[in-house]
């Protein structure tokens, strides 16, 4: 067997489509994905004062990331429009790296997986957060995105080593 063969958005010609799903059971699944923005101490100090001029980053950051986790179907081309069900998004600061961590939850009842909605609504946030503070810091870096824990479905569940 091929990587691709093994690869679910290829046909057997190897032509990209959307997987069907028509025929899978709707499941209740959970994802939850995470990842970090490293900063400067001082840029750190205004996200968590909630000083920054732009305002409250994170309760900004907050906002994008929920709504970018409604529109993942227009971003990432082979995902499925999802009814999701419910999306938390909590930040936890690191001030002895001068990072913020970004906790998204994704949940829906239905045939497939909202494990690329979780991790639209990290991405979005940790941007959302660099898009505020970079008039005072723009060599933050967002690093350490990754899918945390999946359930739900067919292939039931998921949970990266060490969490």
């Amino acid at each position: 067997m091929t990587a691709a063969s093994q690869l679910t958005h290829f046909d057997a010609q190897g032509q990209a489509h959307m997987v069907d799903v028509g025929g899978k059971s709707a499941t209740h699944r959970v994802a939850v994905a995470t990842g970090r923005i490293r900063m400067q101490p001082a840029t750190f100090a205004l996200v968590e004062a909630g000083s920054a001029k732009k305002g409250d980053v994170l309760g900004v950051a907050r906002v994008a990331a929920i709504m970018a986790s409604k529109k993942t179907s227009e971003l990432i081309p082979l995902c499925h429009p999802l009814a999701l069900t419910r999306v938390t998004v909590e930040f936890a600061l690191h001030p002895a790296d001068g990072s913020v961590q970004c906790t998204a939850t994704a949940e829906t009842v239905g045939p497939t997986g909202v494990e690329m909605e979780a991790l639209t609504a990290v991405q979005v946030g940790l941007l959302t957060i660099y898009d505020m503070c970079k008039a005072v810091d723009r060599g933050m870096t967002i690093t350490d995105v990754r899918l945390l824990e999946k359930h739900g479905g067919k292939s039931g569940s998921y949970v990266a080593a060490g969490v």
